[in-house]
């Protein structure tokens, strides 16, 4: 009897496909709702599913009686309630390091925006002005970026920052063997020394809203911040002020604490903030190694466990 596998989105990778041909694919297309994803388990009992959109909690997983693997298209399993698959015996996998290069551009893309105002910039052409006699950019080379975070993404960011002559500031109490160029140290430091603020780090209980009025404070006036990991990393509302104020020179962000983001959010129109709807790891690149590592990592789950 052919094994079931579901995917929460509405396509996969046909490299992926090809690992996967012994399965019946199901897809529960681009916005699936908890209820959604109950009524396919009940109807397909996966052994597997491959999360791209959504949540993944414990009513999804009890539905599924034969569930062995969860695994992310990506590196972020902060949708995906492990507690709840530890309690029911369901490995959680993520491919790690698959969107890397990706986010990492991304990251550094709304860097550069931010310093060089290249957004206000374009909109101002466009609209007939000619600022050069009254523009001044940021110049990158030679200051300090910190980043929180040093996974793949982070030291694969670390490495184009210090290509440009910037000095890496990096905290991570998880990291090992670190490249010469990152120099490690504490959050205050982090805080108070950087001119650039980029985050890396997954999502936890411990560091939700660790950007805040109080972390923002502690930074340099005009300081710059990018966000290409969580949304629920940043004190949206607190962002909001420092850039009103000036303290924030400019944000570059890429994810949100509520996504997709709803019409009339408090950034819509702030010409400071630069904003992309979390496409960080969307390339055609990152779209076929995610969904191969994710792939992988459903066949080595279940080669394991019938070992």
């Amino acid at each position: 009897m052919t094994r079931s596998l579901i995917v929460t989105g509405a396509d996969l990778a046909p490299q992926a496909l090809e690992l996967l041909r012994d399965f019946e694919i199901v897809y529960a297309g681009k916005t699936p709702t908890e209820d959604d994803l109950v009524a396919l388990c009940k109807r397909h009992d996966p052994v597997a599913i491959i999360v791209r959109y959504g949540k993944l909690g414990a009513a999804v997983m009890d539905a599924a009686p034969s569930l062995r693997v969860i695994s992310k298209h990506g590196s972020g399993t902060d949708t995906i309630d492990k507690v709840a698959a530890a309690a029911r015996g369901i490995e959680v996998r993520a491919a790690v390091g698959a969107n890397a290069a990706a986010v990492a551009e991304q990251a550094l893309a709304l860097l550069l925006a931010c310093a060089k105002s290249v957004v206000q910039l374009n909109a101002r052409m466009h609209a007939g002005h000619w600022d050069k006699a009254t523009h001044k950019s940021i110049e990158l080379g030679g200051r300090t970026v910190g980043l929180v975070g040093l996974g793949a993404i982070g030291r694969r960011f670390a490495r184009m920052c210090d290509a440009m002559g910037m000095r890496v500031l990096g905290f991570d109490p998880f990291a090992k063997d670190l490249p010469d160029h990152i120099e490690v140290v504490d959050l205050p430091t982090l805080w108070r020394e950087s001119d650039a603020i980029s985050l890396h780090c997954p999502l936890t209980d411990d560091n939700r809203q660790l950007v805040n009025a109080t972390t923002l404070q502690a930074c340099k006036r005009g300081v710059l911040l990018v966000n290409t990991a969580r949304g629920g990393l940043v004190d949206e509302a607190a962002l909001l002020e420092a850039v009103r104020s000036g303290h924030v020179a400019a944000a570059g962000l890429d994810s949100f604490a509520v996504e997709p983001m709803a019409a009339g959010h408090p950034f819509h129109g702030e010409p400071n903030i630069v904003l992309s709807p979390h496409i960080g790891g969307v390339t055609a690149d990152a779209y076929i190694h995610m969904g191969v590592g994710a792939a992988k990592n459903v066949l080595a789950v279940l080669e394991q466990q019938a070992a």
